[in-house]
């Protein structure tokens, strides 16, 4: 049947995005604090081996996100997005106040470290059932016109939660001393995300259902499905990449460029700062302009910024060139993650877009995302090359930027030749009736995909 949307209340869009913006302050706040973890959790005789398995926890959570994707992805299929999201936002909270509240290798030797890896785990889990319910909904709660706007508020909460963590980092840092911060000052940054899960599982079961017909589940994927998920995985692990090595720009800061912790913690705020204003900006300009421009036009300027970025961080080792790095390379990324997450959205059937939008982002996030801060980390260990993050940064980008030349334009507005109306509603050169609020554009009846 044909289904209207519905313009989303700030409620209902703020009950999608605080799990989103848990998701992201979980696992930033681990990177931000992965020298603390490690200390806590495993004892070794050199920092820096302390620090790499204290990132290799942090990978760990990342290998169980294909499994949270599929299990907990199919359940926003068959039964809906809104049960999907509640499963997965309550787990995420288990997950983060688990591990805020194991005790250090010293309390209780072995078993320390096995509890950290086993809640990052099941935070992984839970995070990657996470993406494929909430991104689905709200494109599929949004008028065609206006659904990269509605996606950014998703890709927004995550880096505000990004500039939150960072302001937690740099208060803690500048109140606490090391070893207060060791001991639990990272401990209270986690459980000031978990505070707000019961919030979260409230303003969650107040939304509105929007797969209103789910597809069996003998239901035969559509043609193409193939080439949508390999062009997705690897248009989502250049975003991933820059992601979680802007994330580490704090880390980086401490450790390799030798700034004080108060002062590394600035990159953070930084970075998120930048990325939650990029992010709408990404999100309206796509859905006037058409994806694939705003996919591949901030690429490249990104691909022309990194080196330069690092440079200027070797050379000067500075607050304000770290600053100027993290504003440079935040803003060029965020202006196309929202347009990434979207077009691989809209190219997916809605009987089965929630697990498969969650598998293709778990697969790229759990190989590129969860290995990259270790991996740069290891590579500096051995090489002693302080440019290894943009060497690494480079190469996730040219990935993505090959598959957005391949992609097709799904954006309503280049695909129907139409433009936005006044008020975000009715377009023009398109019929009075509106697509259904789920359909992806360009698809037969058959609900294969169309030529574009």
């Amino acid at each position: 049947m044909e289904e209207t949307a519905r313009p989303l209340r700030p409620r209902q869009v703020a009950a999608v995005a605080v799990g989103n913006a848990l998701e992201f302050y979980d696992f930033v706040t681990y990177a931000f604090f992965a020298v603390q973890i490690g200390r806590s959790f495993f004892p070794a005789h050199s920092p820096t081996g302390s620090l790499l398995a204290s990132l290799a926890t942090f990978g760990a959570g990342f290998l169980f996100r294909p499994l949270g994707a599929l299990v907990i992805g199919r359940i926003g299929d068959r039964r809906g997005r809104k049960p999907a999201m509640l499963l997965s936002f309550g787990l995420v909270g288990l997950a983060v106040a688990g591990l805020a509240c194991t005790p250090s290798y010293r309390q209780i030797g072995p078993a320390a470290p096995v509890l950290a890896v086993g809640f990052r785990m099941l935070g992984g889990f839970a995070l990657g059932g996470e993406v494929g319910p909430s991104t689905a909904f709200l494109l599929e709660a949004a008028p065609p016109l206006r659904r990269g706007l509605y996606a950014s508020f998703q890709a927004m909460s995550a880096d505000v939660a990004v500039l939150v963590a960072g302001l937690v980092g740099v208060v803690l840092s500048n109140l606490l001393d090391e070893a207060a911060l060791d001991a639990w000052g990272w401990r209270i940054a986690l459980l000031g995300g978990a505070v707000i899960v019961p919030f979260g599982l409230l303003l969650r079961r107040s939304l509105d259902e929007t797969l209103h017909d789910p597809a069996p589940a003998a239901a035969p994927p559509p043609a193409g499905i193939a080439r949508i998920a390999v062009l997705g995985v690897a248009l989502l692990a250049g975003a991933t990449t820059t992601a979680y090595l802007l994330d580490y720009l704090t880390t980086y800061a401490a450790t390799v460029l030798g700034m004080p912790t108060r002062l590394a913690f600035g990159a953070t705020v930084t970075v998120g700062l930048c990325s939650a204003a990029c992010d709408l900006l990404g999100g309206w300009l796509s859905d006037r302009y058409g994806r694939k421009p705003v996919l591949i036009v901030p690429a490249c300027v990104l691909l022309l910024l990194v080196f330069p970025c690092f440079r200027l961080l070797d050379q000067f080792r500075t607050p304000l060139a770290l600053y100027a790095a993290a504003a440079a390379l935040a803003s060029a990324s965020a202006l196309s993650t929202v347009s990434m997450i979207v077009v691989v959205t809209e190219s997916l059937p809605r009987g089965i877009r929630s697990a498969g939008l969650g598998l293709i982002y778990a697969g790229a996030i759990s190989v590129f995302g969860g290995s990259a801060q270790f991996m740069v980390a290891w590579v500096i260990a051995v090489t002693g090359n302080p440019l290894a993050p943009a060497w690494y940064m480079a190469g996730g980008v040219l990935v993505g930027l090959a598959a957005m030349l391949m992609l097709r334009e799904t954006a309503p507005i280049r695909v129907a030749g139409a433009s936005p109306g006044p008020g975000g509603g009715r377009a023009r050169g398109m019929t009075g009736r509106r697509p259904p609020a789920g359909s992806a554009p360009g698809r037969t009846v058959q609900g294969r995909p169309g030529r574009r």
